[in-house]
C-alpha cells in the first residue's frame, strides 16, 4: 500500500529570518495548537506573520525548504492560499529558492499496480505520493502546470471493462493531496497533451467507441475550465505533444487517413488560433522530453539513437546512445538539473542510469548517474517549486 512520509512539522530557526516571538508563534501553529490554529483559520484578514508586513512575511515564507510545504499548508488558510499561488512560485524563483524534484510513475515488480515516487534535488528517493483517486487507468496523459501535476483522462477500468474517461486530477505538492478538476469536453485515451504558456492542451486520442479523434481542447487554471479549439486536420491517436517556442507540436501516432504511423507534425499557433503542418516528424516514439528548447525522442525501431529536433530550423540531429548492458534495452526519459536521464525499462539491478548533458564538452556528453527509480519507470515529470 503506498505510503507518504511527511516532512518535518517544525520550521527551524535556520529556515526563516524571523524574530524569536514570530518563530515561536509559527511553531505553535505548526504543532497543531487547537486554539491558535482555529483562530488563524477563521481570521482570514490577519497578518501572514505577526509583527511583519505582508511583503516581508511572503519573502520569509519563500525561504522555507520545499519539504516543509505540507506542514505550512496546515497552519492557516492564508498560508495555504499563498503557497498554492502563482505568486509564491514567482517569489521563490526570484529568491533563487526553487527546488527541482523528479516525479516518477513506477510499476511494481509484478506489473499489477503503479505509484508515484518522488526524487529530491539530490536524486534521493524522498517519498511516495498518496494513491491517485478514481478508478485504475491506462492511456492517460500527464502534464505540469504552475508547479502542480495533472493526470488527465485515459481508459478507466471498472469491472474489467475499459472505457475512455474525461476525468482530470491534480496533485498539489504543497498540500500533498489530490483534487479533482473540471472534466474534459471529450472523453479520450492515448492522446497528446502538453503545457504551453501556462495553458494545458489535449489533442486527439481515442474516444468512447474506440474512434480516432481530431478534437482539441485547452485548460485554463484560472477558471478551471476546458474549452474546445480548432480541431486537427485529420484524426490522430497514440500521439504525443510538446511545447516549443510558444507553440504546440503534435507528433507520432496514427491517423485514420494514413497507412501505418504518421510522420506529419501538426503545429498549433496560439496567437493565430490555427494549425499548420510539417512533414519531417518521427514515428512510434517510445520516449520524449524537452530540454534546452529542443525535443529529444527515441523511436521504437532505433533505440540506440537519440533524435533531437530543433524548432529554430525544423531540423533533426541523431546522436548515438552508448552500448551499456543489453543492445535491446529500451528507455524512459527524465529531466534533472538541465540533463537528460535515460531510465532502463529492463529489470537489470546492475544497470546504471545513462545521463546526456547537451552542454558538456564534445566527447563527454554521456555519463552514468546514480539517480534511479525503485522500479520500472512508466513516465516522469520534473516539477520546480
Amino acid at each position: 500500500m503506498p505510503f507518504f512520509v511527511r516532512g518535518k512539522k517544525r520550521i527551524t530557526e535556520t529556515n526563516m529570518c524571523l524574530t524569536s516571538p514570530v518563530k515561536q508563534d509559527i511553531l505553535i501553529h505548526s504543532k497543531g495548537n487547537p486554539h491558535s490554529s482555529s483562530q488563524a483559520t477563521n481570521e482570514s484578514d490577519s497578518a501572514l506573520l505577526p509583527g511583519l508586513s505582508d511583503d516581508v512575511a511572503k519573502y520569509c515564507l519563500t525561504l522555507v525548504p520545499r519539504s516543509s510545504f505540507p506542514a505550512m499548508g496546515g497552519v492557516c488558510k492564508r498560508w495555504r492560499s499563498f503557497i498554492q499561488s502563482k505568486e509564491f512560485l514567482t517569489e521563490r524563483r526570484t529568491a533563487g529558492m526553487l527546488e527541482e524534484w523528479l516525479y516518477v510513475l513506477i510499476m511494481d515488480s509484478e506489473g499489477k499496480e503503479s505509484h508515484w515516487e518522488v526524487l529530491d534535488c539530490l536524486g534521493q528517493k524522498g517519498r511516495l505520493l498518496p494513491p491517485m483517486p478514481g478508478p485504475a487507468k491506462v492511456g492517460f496523459g500527464v502534464a505540469v502546470l504552475n508547479g502542480k501535476l495533472l493526470v488527465i483522462a485515459g481508459y478507466s477500468v471498472i469491472n474489467r471493462t475499459a472505457s475512455a474517461s474525461a476525468d482530470v486530477y491534480q496533485y498539489d505538492s504543497c498540500l500533498n493531496s489530490w483534487s479533482k478538476l473540471a472534466d474534459l469536453n471529450v472523453a479520450r485515451s492515448d492522446f497528446a497533451c502538453a503545457e504551453v504558456n501556462g495553458i494545458v492542451y489535449v489533442v486527439g486520442g481515442y474516444g468512447i467507441e474506440g474512434e480516432c479523434l481530431s478534437t482539441a481542447e485547452v485548460y485554463d487554471p484560472d477558471t478551471d475550465n476546458w474549452t474546445l479549439i480548432e480541431s486537427l486536420r485529420r484524426p490522430r491517436g497514440a500521439c504525443f505533444a510538446c511545447g516549443l517556442n510558444g507553440k504546440l507540436y503534435v507528433l507520432g501516432g496514427r491517423s485514420s487517413f494514413t497507412i501505418g504511423n504518421s510522420r506529419f507534425v501538426d503545429v498549433y499557433n496560439p496567437e493565430k488560433h490555427t494549425w499548420y503542418e510539417m512533414k519531417n516528424g518521427c514515428v512510434m516514439v517510445t520516449a520524449h522530453a524537452v530540454l534546452e528548447k529542443k525535443l529529444f525522442c527515441m523511436e521504437w525501431k532505433n533505440q540506440r539513437k537519440l533524435a533531437i529536433f530543433n524548432p529554430e530550423d525544423n531540423s533533426w540531429k541523431m546522436v548515438s546512445v552508448p552500448l551499456t548492458g543489453s543492445t535491446n534495452i529500451g528507455f524512459r526519459f527524465g529531466i534533472f538539473d538541465g540533463k537528460l536521464l535515460l531510465f532502463s525499462v529492463e529489470g537489470d539491478p546492475g544497470y546504471h542510469t545513462l545521463l546526456y548533458d547537451p552542454n558538456a564538452a564534445p566527447g563527454s556528453e554521456w555519463q552514468t548517474s546514480d539517480i534511479k527509480p525503485s522500479g520500472l519507470c512508466l513516465c516522469s515529470v520534473t516539477i520546480k517549486a
